[in-house]
This record gives C-alpha cells, structure tokens and sequence, in this order.
C-alpha cells in the first residue's frame, strides 16, 4: 500500500517517472492490486501514452470488473485516440457501476 499511496503523490506534482516506479512496484508485490494498474494508467494518459494506459486499464478491469474508475479512465483514453465507439461504451459501463460518472 506503501508504494501506491506514494505513487499517486508522485502523480501530483508530475513526477511521471517516480510514480511508474512505485505502482511497477506495487503490482511486483501484489499483483492482483487493481488499482495500481490503474493508477499507472492515468500516469500513462497524462504522458499521452493511451495504449500503454488502456493496457492498464484492462488488466484492472480484468481485476476487478467492478471498477467504475478504470472504465471511465480508459474511455477518456479511447477518446484521446479518437476511438470514440469505445468511448462511449466505457463511459455507459462506468455510469451503470457509479453515479458520479452520469
């Protein structure tokens, strides 16, 4: 938990490369943990490396196919990409699983 709490804060100040290197190692010491897949995809989409992320976001799906945020995350990724079927598929699948994303 150590290295995700602290990879996020990483993620903050845009300090892009520190935080990949704790959520790396997070998902080494626990690799079921959906939310450090997750969590390195948004760092991924903030480099703009959307496939990277989507990869990501699969694997936390795959996880943990409850994970509203991960299916909001990778829609914002299909958009960027101009892959906007996809979009709005994440985006309706997000909204059923967390009203925040209606």
């Amino acid at each position: 938990m150590a290295y995700l709490h602290r990879g996020y804060a990483y993620g903050d100040p845009g300090q892009h490369q520190r935080a990949i290197e704790d959520f790396d190692r997070a998902i080494q010491l626990v690799p079921g943990a959906a939310w450090a897949y997750n969590n390195r995809g948004d760092v991924y989409s903030d480099l703009g490396q959307y496939q990277r992320a989507i990869e990501d976001f699969d694997k936390a799906i795959q996880l943990d196919s409850d994970f509203a945020d991960a299916y909001n995350s990778r829609g914002t990724a299909y958009a960027w990409l101009g892959e906007y079927g996809k979009q709005n598929a994440d985006y309706a699948k997000a909204c059923s699983l967390a009203s925040q994303y209606c």
